[in-house]
């Protein structure tokens, strides 16, 4: 495994490999890794020869400047646990090496960036464009691996990668859960005792919700579930929506011909998460 910082350290070790004839995998990260981030990994190294894993928490897609403080960093931790999987480059640049000038670049991302996450975190996946597309044009890589616990940003990340020259295949992966049910998240280990045990409210709510489906329409649904976490007094529910997997938009009835998804944001104090379960 190799550290590089430099675009053009990177691009000349992925241009060596492949002149080699090797495949290469992207997997983006912005550190705190878990075992997520490994399942991607793992799934990367599965249809790839080559295996480019970025560690690099993007600023410009934080609209809280203190959320962008507090996200967990430790590099060497990281490369420690890195060094006992697959990967062959780890490209960990700092911000003037991927922003050396103002990123001023739009997006057409409509109409997926005007819900949920979207609507609650302006300009976030403007962020999360500008960071994927550098990223892919430097890495060129043939397949790009992301949760699909962050289920609003993969569909994003998938209309970017459509409308890009290259072609990049897109592969999203299940949400690795811890054995209570959270979610892994590289926000978890912000939470306080009494807030991780609080936790695994969301998704054994949405486990529930999924239960009810035929009793219940999407409506309903959408009630009980944001009343029986904002019940609990650690909790706040930000949004939760029933959306159609491709649009994102919202489902107000389950016979609808679309796969449908709901993704849901919660406040435990100061920390943000996020999930998201398919409905029947």
């Amino acid at each position: 495994m190799k550290v590089v910082n430099q675009i053009s350290e990177l691009r000349g070790e992925i241009s060596r490999a492949r002149q080699a004839g090797r495949s290469v995998g992207l997997v983006p990260t912005m550190g705190a890794l878990h075992n997520g981030h490994l399942s991607l990994i793992e799934e990367a190294a599965h249809r790839n020869d080559f295996i480019v894993v970025s560690i690099f928490v993007n600023p410009t897609q934080f609209n809280d400047p203190s959320d962008l403080e507090r996200y967990p960093r430790d590099l060497d931790a990281d490369l420690q646990i890195l060094g006992q999987q697959t990967a062959d480059i780890v490209f960990a640049p700092d911000v003037k090496e991927m922003y050396p000038e103002k990123d001023k670049r739009n997006f057409d991302l409509s109409p997926l960036d005007k819900v949920m996450e979207g609507k609650f975190r302006p300009g976030h996946f403007k962020g999360v464009a500008q960071i994927v597309t550098k990223l892919f044009d430097a890495v060129t890589p043939d397949r790009a691996y992301f949760g699909q616990k962050d289920f609003q940003q993969l569909a994003i990340i998938r209309k970017i990668a459509g409308q890009s020259e290259q072609e990049i295949e897109i592969i999203g992966c299940p949400i690795i859960r811890e054995p209570d049910g959270l979610a892994m998240s590289s926000r978890n280990v912000l939470l306080t005792p009494d807030q991780r045990k609080a936790a695994p409210l969301i998704y054994q709510t949405l486990v529930e919700a999924k239960k009810r489906q035929s009793s219940y329409s999407p409506v309903e649904i959408t009630e009980w579930v944001t009343g029986t976490i904002n019940a609990h007094p650690l909790m706040q529910v930000e949004y939760f929506e029933i959306v159609d997997e491709q649009e994102l938009m919202p489902v107000t009835e389950w016979g609808l011909h679309v796969n449908k998804v709901g993704c849901i944001a919660v406040h435990l104090g100061r920390v943000r998460l996020i999930d998201n379960v398919y409905f029947d």
